[in-house]
């Protein structure tokens, strides 16, 4: 059942709407717990899309296995999308920046706001993030180190190849995820895959952890698949910056284990055929971000490395 949740007037007798899917059991049953996912705060991330489609699509095809409602919300920064752009193009901000919002702004934290008050009082949320067009990341969950106790346990049902726990900073206190923890919400954000582009077997394998999730919490009695044991990692991680300009080109596979000392690319010189870097591993372990648009500037980020790789 479509039901929106925020419709604003725009300049020439046009709305800005912000609209969800709810799936349940039909009235009159019991719709036990809620979980709601999210994706399209950032317009230029389309990673999410197709997991809410398929995710959709799969739920429809067994509805006899569902006990629960699933909250699908598939475009949270509606103009965003529209104008492939990252943030909401009339106020030039990031929307992941004004949570939990206000009625006591202007339209995008209004919007932030009555987002907030839909989702929150749900049993777990996701918050469905692409990386940038710059960079391509594998399937993770990003957690706050201060909601690591409670969200680590559900993050490692997700099958995605690791879980980050990260320190709290400043900025992370103005987004979604961070405002409905704070609200008592367990939400859990998602990063993978390259901005503006889809890939659908990262999506896939998300989508068989979001089944797992959805019958840990009781939502959801079908048929689920085996899930990977993640790599649970706390801030050891090494970050590869290029010194010089140039063009990147890698010389490893995204999603491999590396060793100190090895070559992962070189930042070519097409004026002059030659080589203005050697890139080289600072340390052994799991290349899980790697530099997808090849321009690159002194200070670019190149590569992340999750050190060592083990399980925790």
């Amino acid at each position: 059942m479509e039901q929106t949740i925020v419709s604003l007037q725009l300049p020439v007798q046009e709305a800005l709407e912000i609209r969800k899917n709810r799936i349940a059991p039909p009235a009159g049953q019991d719709r036990g717990k809620r979980i709601c996912i999210v994706t399209g705060v950032h317009g230029d991330e389309l990673e999410g899309q197709y997991v809410i489609w398929e995710l959709t699509r799969r739920l429809n095809a067994h509805p006899e296995c569902l006990h629960g409602t699933v909250d699908l919300y598939p475009a949270v920064n509606p103009l965003g999308i529209n104008s492939i752009t990252r943030g909401v193009p009339l106020f030039d901000l990031d929307m992941n920046r004004i949570f939990p919002g206000t009625d006591q702004g202007h339209m995008a934290e209004y919007a932030a706001m009555k987002v907030m008050e839909d989702i929150q009082g749900a049993d777990a949320a996701l918050d469905i993030h692409a990386s940038n067009i710059f960079l391509r990341e594998l399937p993770q969950v990003r957690v706050n180190e201060a909601s690591a106790g409670e969200l680590v346990p559900l993050a490692k049902l997700l099958n995605v190849d690791f879980v980050w726990i990260h320190a709290a900073s400043t900025v992370l206190e103005s987004t979604l995820a961070h405002s409905l923890n704070a609200a008592g919400t367990r939400c859990l954000v998602v990063e993978m895959g390259v901005g503006m582009r889809i890939t659908q077997n990262y999506g896939n394998q998300l989508i068989d952890g979001i089944f797992a999730l959805m019958k840990h919490l009781g939502l959801w009695d079908g048929p689920t698949v085996p899930t990977r044991t993640p790599i649970v990692s706390r801030d050891e991680v090494a970050f590869i910056n290029a010194s010089e300009a140039g063009i990147f080109l890698p010389a490893v596979q995204h999603n491999g284990m590396v060793q100190a000392g090895q070559t992962l690319g070189v930042i070519a010189d097409p004026l002059t055929g030659g080589t203005r870097e050697m890139v080289t591993a600072p340390a052994a372990g799991l290349l899980f971000t790697l530099r997808e648009y090849p321009v690159v500037y002194p200070g670019s980020l190149l590569a992340r490395i999750l050190k060592g790789g083990l399980s925790e």
